[in-house]
């Protein structure tokens, strides 16, 4: 009876960490999510019930979210040394691809970070960080400003709507470095 228990927690395990959607798992674990999300990250660290998700957040595939560490290079003098710090990410906000965000920060409402930020202090309200450490660039009415000529509009289409609008458009109106 115990291997047939522990196949079956094993399957659970499986399903949780790479069957159920992203979100699912993030709840699961105790990440405290808001409504009408995008989740792409599994990357939620030891502590996923120190983590608040707001509204309308999108948080992208392979982000990091840490809520410790450093302990272990002081614990042969303090062997119990232990400290932590909630994340929190509130309502509007989008972390980029493959950015960490360290203990004890809060990204502010509507605050972007940028794909590869390592974020190291907390983020006010409606600003754009990006680097390593992040900093701040701008805000996000001013990232409108400087990227408005090329939105294009295709948030709502399904796929197959937005693949041949995109195709269909002049060089000009792509983003390029």
């Amino acid at each position: 009876m115990s291997k047939l228990n522990y196949i079956f927690k094993r399957l659970g395990l499986f399903y949780w960490r790479f069957v159920a959607s992203p979100e699912k798992y993030a709840r699961h674990i105790g990440v405290t999510i808001g409504k009408n999300c995008f989740i792409s990250t599994r990357e939620w660290g030891n502590e996923p019930y120190l983590i608040t998700v707001g509204d309308n957040v999108q948080v992208t595939r392979c982000v990091s979210i840490h809520t410790h560490g450093g302990g272990n290079s002081i614990r042969k003098e303090h062997p119990d040394f232990d400290m932590f710090g909630k994340v929190v990410i509130e309502d509007w906000a989008y972390i980029g691809a493959y950015a960490h965000i360290m203990p004890g920060v809060t990204i502010g409402e509507g605050a972007l970070v940028g794909a590869g930020s390592i974020v190291t202090k907390s983020v006010a309200p409606h600003t754009v960080v990006a680097g390593n450490p992040a900093r701040v660039l701008c805000t996000t009415e001013e990232f409108y400003e400087k990227n408005k000529r090329y939105d294009v509009g295709t948030k709502r289409m399904s796929s197959e709507e937005k693949k041949k609008y995109l195709l269909s458009l002049p060089d000009e109106k792509f983003i390029k470095k």
